[in-house]
Parts: structure tokens; sequence; C-alpha cells
């Protein structure tokens, strides 16, 4: 499909009126203190879902815990704060660990936030690019991390759920895109790239990661396990063009959605019937294909590992010690 059929997409087929009661299930929606992640958060807890807002601080969750919970008043799901700074990997093993401490199950982990274009030279609190570094870095470990719980789940002995993803959001990629996705030096380091390149080679990324876990997770003897998935959210007006230049955000603010229609691409790829494991898909839930130099860095050379698997090789590495 073309950029503009990206960017400007028909109305969403599957929204909150197509769902039910979510009253059993539970989801991590990281960066869901504001936008789409936000959005999301409260759709779920307007179908009694219970949600861990992901978020920096208790403050900050809390306000919009607050916030979701006075507009929804009749809801009968449950909003609960999942605190990590994903610059900062030492947070997440806490934060994931005090979920573990309350929660039996996990049904989905939306990989929501992100930092897109932010002062040149921004650094993680370990010291890694910020965008490479909170987009991916942090989200392989949180993936590395809560998978036990989400395999558990998948493979119940008595409840079995063949429907466990964890929703990767990447980006419209047939722009601005580096060559291959992801460019990676001769040790398989992510390259320093500059501007958008650099924040769309950690979009590549994600769904590189993504097929990644894809190809690799084991299916339990009832054949389930957890699905990864991958989208484009689509084309918004959120918080995450802040560090953007003035004319470009308000171009952005005329021509751009809400975030609650981004909430219903991630929403299709979470709970929609006829998912399928490893896919890519479009704004507001279609099905959709990366470009064809993305996809190539998925295949493996007759003597040589994959973009993917080196780029999954040197994830493992960098949160070995967070583990």
């Amino acid at each position: 499909m073309s950029v503009r059929n990206q960017m400007f997409p028909p109305c969403p087929k599957f929204t909150e009126k197509d769902l039910i009661d979510l009253s059993s299930k539970v989801y991590i929606v990281t960066g869901a203190t504001s936008g789409v992640g936000q959005s999301l958060a409260k759709i779920l807890y307007g179908l009694n879902a219970t949600i861990y807002v992901g978020g920096r601080t208790t403050t900050r969750c809390s306000q919009v815990i607050t916030a979701i919970q006075k507009e929804l008043p009749s809801s009968k799901g449950s909003l609960k704060p999942f605190i990590a700074d994903l610059s900062d990997l030492n947070t997440i093993k806490n934060a994931v660990s005090t979920f573990l401490s309350s929660e039996y199950r996990l049904d989905v982990l939306f990989l929501n936030a992100g930092v897109m274009l932010p002062p040149a030279g921004s650094k993680t609190k370990d010291g890694y690019d910020l965008e490479l570094g909170t987009n991916c870095l942090a989200a392989f470990l949180l993936v590395k991390l809560l998978s036990p719980i989400m395999r558990d789940v998948s493979g119940h002995f008595c409840y079995p759920n063949p429907s466990i993803r964890v929703v990767w959001v990447s980006s419209c990629l047939d722009l601005g895109t580096p060559n291959g996705g992801v460019q990676l030096d001769e040790e398989g380091v992510p390259k320093q790239l500059k501007g958008m390149e650099n924040y769309m080679q950690s979009k590549a990324a994600v769904y590189l990661l993504a097929h990644e876990f894809s190809k690799r997770e084991k299916k339990n003897e009832r054949g389930n396990g957890v699905i990864h998935v991958s989208l484009n959210p689509g084309f918004m007006k959120t918080e995450l063009q802040r560090d953007m230049p003035l004319p470009a955000r308000l171009v952005m603010g005329v021509v751009f959605k809400g975030p609650k229609y981004g909430a219903y691409t991630e929403l299709y790829a979470g709970l929609a019937p006829g998912v399928v494991d490893g896919g890519f898909y479009f704004p507001w839930g279609r099905k959709g294909d990366v470009p064809a130099h993305v996809a190539a860095s998925t295949k493996t050379g007759d003597r040589s590992k994959s973009v993917s698997n080196r780029l999954y090789d040197w994830c493992e590495e960098q949160v070995r010690s967070f583990l």
C-alpha cells in the first residue's frame, strides 16, 4: 500500500463496539500517560479490563488514572501504575517484579512508548542513543522479563489462551527508513544516524525484533505461544512530536487525526481475531507489509546471519545484566 493509503486510511472497522467485556483480562500499556497510550488505556478500562498504566513517575500515572476514572465512573475495571523510566534499564525489572507480585496473568503487552527526534546527542541513563535505547532496548527487556507469565497464560492446563500477544509499535517504514531498516557495523552494533533517519532506524528495529521474537517463540504442547505483531499506528497529532519544529507541528495539527485513532490500530493488533503472528498492521487496523528492503533484513544469507538476527543478539547482550 502507498504512503498516501497509510496517511489517509479508511475508517476503523474494529473498535470498542466490537468488544463486550474484558473484566478477566490484564494489559500493560507503556507510554500510557499521554497520547495514544492514554486513549488505549481509556478504551480498555471502559470495557472493564485491568490496565497497568506505564509511565515514568508515580505522580503522572496517578493523575492519568484519576482523570480516566472520573471520565468513566461506571467502569468495573481497574487502573494501576506501571512505573518505569524506559530510558533507564535499571528501573524496568523492579516495575516487572511489582507487576508479577500482584498478577497471575498478562494478556497483551502494548509496547506503545516511544521517543522521537530528541535534541542531537541525547543519551539514555545507560549511555545508549536515546531513541534506540528507549524504543528498542527497553522494549526488548520488557518482553524478556514478561514472556514467562504470558506463556503460562497461553498454555494454562485448564483455560489455555491462544491469543496472548505482544504489540510492537513501529511506524510508517516507507518514509525515511535507511536502507535495510537498521544499519549495523562489523561488530553488529547499530550505527548512529542523524535526525529522522535515526528515529526511523529505531522504528525499523522494532519491526525486526518483533519478527525475531515471533520466529523464536516455542509453542507449547497445545500449539500455543505468545504472538508478536508490529504496526504503524498512523499519522496523528500527539506529544510524540513535541521536539519537532513548530511549523511541522502546526501542519500535523491540521492534517492528522487525534490519538484515539492510533489506539484503534493498537486495539486491532492486540485483540482482533485473525491477527497473524509476525504480521505488520496499518492504520486503523489493516494487514500491511513493510518495504522490501526492510523485509530483506529478516533473510539469512548463505554464510551470514540476518540483520534481524544480529540485532536481536546485540540487544540480548546489552540487557543481560538487567534480567
